[in-house]
């Protein structure tokens, strides 16, 4: 009889993810409550005027920040000698674009606002989005180096440090700005991001001093010559990093674009500008929210496989790569099919209980389909850049990007926005097509439909009935002062349980078979 045990690999693996994702829950539900701060605070037009100059900010972490990161956590993996001198090259080469670009928005303000946002209101606001570049920057330096080290805990409190801090700060200025008769505007919400930013920039700067991440004892199969000079550890890093910049600045680029050209397709399709721009904030605003929810698990996945990935290459260990891919995988349909089940059974009630909006509820619950191809996109293309592949990741997203952008085009004017709807489906499931094929080409994938479909689906299907069984009996919804939202949210909690139990029954008594 097998006994049920994890490899260290693999509990280490599983406790960081857990790490980051009960980390990642909590952060979102904290920014859920901050959103519903701001729009009752600044208003509908602060809220859209910040959602335009937030892109700026997206596509300077691009270029500065979020693929040195990533970059650096693979490169530290793969490299255990000169951890410190590689994090040294990274935080340099990072802090001197997050100026430069600080200083480009600022003197330039102006002529942004006018020329690329179309929008001369938002001038005043880019000096405080620029001022933020050198802080994210710096604590996406950091992280990327816990991250290589294989140490999650300090990246993923420095996310709540950020979220605590900025709605706390928040709420005091709001509050003081009230008591001096100011009036509150869309200058709050800027600030609160730069506030976010300096934060979490000063907690892993402190934890980095008081907290060093110290190397596991290993021997490294790419040693790296002692006395590495700078440009010896800046020249392989920015190469690694080089593609996933233009990975992220372009898909920064053609997502804009996205923005942009949807309200417009919606018009040529026949509605009306306050139609059009209503549609598309419920999708974006509403529905979409509670479809990436759920996505804190596999992005927390997705950050650990990357290190992991780039060590077992690094080692030659081949076997190791194809169980974590198997296990990648496994993972990310279990919750995908979950996900499924949950949104299209309560997508419906999700909109109008939430937001009050039957239209919110109807696009929950066709993006439900969405779910397992979105998160065998993310956990695979991260096993791709772990693996050292980074331009085929490049150009398989922008692949998968140009496919929504020709239904925006194309369909949106003849079909509405059910065509974006498609657009959305079908980059994703050609996303994950492309990274699995890819990863077959580069090592040997198990693939076990029946264990990591039909078996989550029958379990699914359990659940569902179970908890159908138990709350046709109306015990607690008949309780006329509970709101409806929590009997939803009840329901939904259950029937995770209850799906998680099946799984985990399965999983034992298989291990347990002779």
């Amino acid at each position: 009889m097998k006994q049920f045990s994890l490899s260290p690999q693999k509990r280490a693996f599983l406790t960081g993810t857990l790490l980051l994702t009960g980390t990642g829950f909590a952060c979102r539900v904290l920014g859920f409550f901050y959103r519903i701060f701001l729009s009752r605070t600044i208003g509908a037009e602060g809220l859209g005027l910040y959602n335009m100059v937030h892109p700026v900010f997206g596509i300077c972490f691009a270029v500065c920040a979020g693929s040195i990161q990533t970059a650096l956590s693979q490169y530290i993996a793969s490299h255990t000698g000169q951890q410190k001198n590689v994090f040294a090259a990274g935080m340099t080469v990072s802090m001197a674009l997050a100026v430069i670009l600080a200083f480009f928005i600022t003197r330039f303000s102006d002529f942004i606002a006018a020329y690329i946002l179309l929008e001369p209101a938002c001038a005043p606001l880019l000096p405080l989005i620029a001022l933020s570049v050198p802080f994210a920057a710096f604590h996406a330096c950091i992280n990327g180096y816990y991250y290589g080290m294989q140490k999650s805990r300090v990246p993923a409190f420095s996310q709540v440090a950020e979220q605590v801090i900025r709605m706390g700060l928040v709420f005091l200025i709001a509050d003081i700005w009230t008591e001096q008769g100011r009036e509150i505007t869309v200058t709050l919400a800027v600030l609160g991001h730069l506030i976010g930013e300096a934060a979490s920039a000063a907690f892993t700067f402190s934890a980095l001093c008081l907290f060093p991440p110290q190397a596991k004892r290993a021997v490294s199969h790419s040693p790296v010559p002692a006395g590495l000079s700078f440009f010896s550890s800046a020249v392989p890093l920015m190469a690694l990093a080089a593609p996933l910049m233009g990975n992220r600045l372009i898909l920064n680029i053609l997502g804009s674009a996205e923005a942009i050209w949807i309200p417009n397709q919606l018009q040529v399709f026949g509605l009306s500008s306050e139609e059009a721009f209503s549609v598309y904030g419920i999708l974006t605003g509403m529905a979409m929210p509670f479809i990436f929810f759920p996505s804190a698990i596999t992005n927390s996945m997705a950050v650990l496989l990357l290190p992991a990935v780039a060590q077992a290459q690094s080692a030659g260990n081949e076997n190791r790569i194809s169980n974590t891919i198997s296990m990648a995988m496994r993972y990310s349909l279990y919750m995908g099919i979950l996900c499924i089940g949950v949104f299209c059974l309560y997508g419906d009630a999700l909109g109008t209980e939430v937001f009050h909006d039957p239209n919110a509820g109807a696009y929950i619950s066709t993006l439900a389909w969405l779910c397992p191809f979105m998160y065998l996109a993310t956990t695979m293309g991260s096993i791709l850049n772990g693996m050292g592949q980074t331009s085929t990741t490049f150009l398989q997203n922008i692949i998968s990007m140009l496919t929504r952008l020709a239904f925006v085009v194309l369909g949106i004017p003849h079909f509405g926005i059910r065509a974006y709807l498609w657009g959305i489906l079908a980059s994703e499931i050609l996303l994950a097509s492309m990274n699995l094929y890819s990863l077959s080409k580069q090592t040997k994938i198990t693939w076990a439909p029946a264990d990591m479909i039909a078996k989550p689906a029958l379990v699914l299907i359990l659940a569902i009935g179970i908890c159908r069984a138990i709350f046709s009996l109306r015990l607690i919804s008949s309780v006329s002062w509970i709101p409806p939202f929590l009997n939803t949210a009840l329901e939904i909690f259950s029937l995770a349980v209850f799906y998680l139990a099946g799984l985990a029954i399965l999983h034992i008594w298989k291990n347990r078979l002779p």
